[in-house]
C-alpha cells in the first residue's frame, strides 16, 4: 500500500546532524536573549546620557546577527529533518513488489542505478496494443466525441476473456515500418488476471453493427458479378442469394442482405502480441 514502509537506512547519522544543529540552536538563541538584555540596558543609559549612541548601534546590530544565526540553525534543523526522512523508504505508490535489489548490510549510495527494489502498479493497469493505420479513421472519431471505447482482453489462445477496460490515449504519430498505431487501454483489473509485462490480446470495440448476419468464411461465394451465398429456405430448398460482407473477423466474416438475426457487436481490431 501506499505509504508503507519499505526500508530502513541507518538513521543514527542524521540524528547526530539533527541534535547538533538543535544544541547550536540552543546556544544562540541564550546568546540571543542575553544581547537583547543588554539592549534594553543601553537603551535606558542613552537616555540618561550615561553612554555613546555608537554603544547602541553595536548592540541593536548585535543582537540582528544573533536573530539572523538563530534562523540559520533553524534551517539546519529542518535540514536535518528531512535527511532523517530519507532514512524510511516508503512506498510512492500502491502496487507490486518484485524481488528485492539490495539485502540487509549491502551499502546503498544516492548514484546507485538500481535502487533497492521496483514497485509495479497493477490496479489499474494499462495494456498498449496496435491497430493498422487503415483501422485508424474509424477510431478517431468515436474517441474526439467523447465516447469511452471498450477493450477485451483475451488470453494467447483467443478463447478466455481476462478483463475488460477502455482507451485511454492513442499515439500521435504512425509506425512507417509495421503501418499501424499504438493505442493504450485502462483496465481496472479488480481481480488480479492482469499481470505486469504479460502477453494478451486486445480485442478493440469501435462500432455495433444491427441488422447483420455471423456467417463462417467458407459459406462466402465470389463469382465475377457479385459475392453470394446458399440459403436454405423452410421447405429445405436452397437459393443462392447476394450478399454484401461488411466485416471479416479471422473465419468469421459479417453479411449485411438477408439478416434475420442480429449480432450485437463486431470486433474491429486485434493484436497479436501486446503487453500489459
Amino acid at each position: 500500500m501506499q505509504g508503507d514502509l519499505l526500508a530502513e537506512i541507518d538513521p543514527r547519522p542524521f540524528q547526530v546532524q539533527l541534535m547538533q544543529a538543535e544544541g547550536q540552536r540552543a546556544k544562540d538563541e541564550a546568546t540571543l536573549k542575553n544581547a537583547r538584555v543588554d539592549l534594553a540596558r543601553y537603551t535606558v543609559l542613552v537616555q540618561e546620557d550615561s553612554i555613546s549612541r555608537q554603544q547602541l548601534d553595536t548592540q541593536a546590530a548585535t543582537v540582528n546577527q544573533l536573530e539572523a544565526s538563530v534562523k540559520s540553525d533553524q534551517a539546519q534543523i529542518e535540514s536535518a529533518k528531512l535527511n532523517l526522512t530519507y532514512s524510511r523508504i516508503t512506498a510512492p505508490i500502491t502496487g507490486t513488489i518484485g524481488l528485492r535489489l539490495v539485502d540487509t548490510g549491502n551499502m546503498v549510495h544516492a548514484t546507485d542505478p538500481n535502487g533497492l527494489l521496483v514497485i509495479t502498479q497493477i490496479q489499474p493497469i494499462t495494456v498498449v496494443f496496435t491497430i493498422t493505420a487503415d483501422q485508424l479513421p474509424q477510431v478517431l472519431p468515436q474517441t474526439k466525441a467523447g465516447r469511452q471505447l471498450p477493450v477485451d482482453a483475451y488470453d494467447r489462445d483467443l478463447k478466455n476473456k481476462l478483463a475488460t477496460g477502455s482507451v485511454l490515449a492513442i499515439d500521435n504519430q504512425i509506425d512507417q515500418t509495421t503501418g499501424t498505431v499504438k493505442i493504450k487501454a485502462i483496465f481496472p483489473n479488480e481481480n488480479l488476471a492482469l499481470f505486469s509485462n504479460q502477453f494478451v490480446n486486445a480485442r478493440l470495440l469501435v462500432n455495433t453493427l444491427s441488422g447483420v448476419v455471423l456467417v463462417p468464411t467458407a459459406a462466402i461465394q465470389r463469382s465475377p458479378q457479385s459475392t453470394f451465398a446458399y440459403v436454405v429456405k423452410p421447405d429445405a430448398s436452397v437459393e443462392m442469394r447476394n450478399v454484401e460482407v461488411q466485416v471479416t473477423q479471422g473465419m468469421t466474416p459479417w453479411s449485411a442482405a438477408g439478416s434475420r438475426r442480429e449480432r450485437p457487436s463486431s470486433p474491429t481490431a486485434w493484436t497479436s502480441c501486446s503487453r500489459a
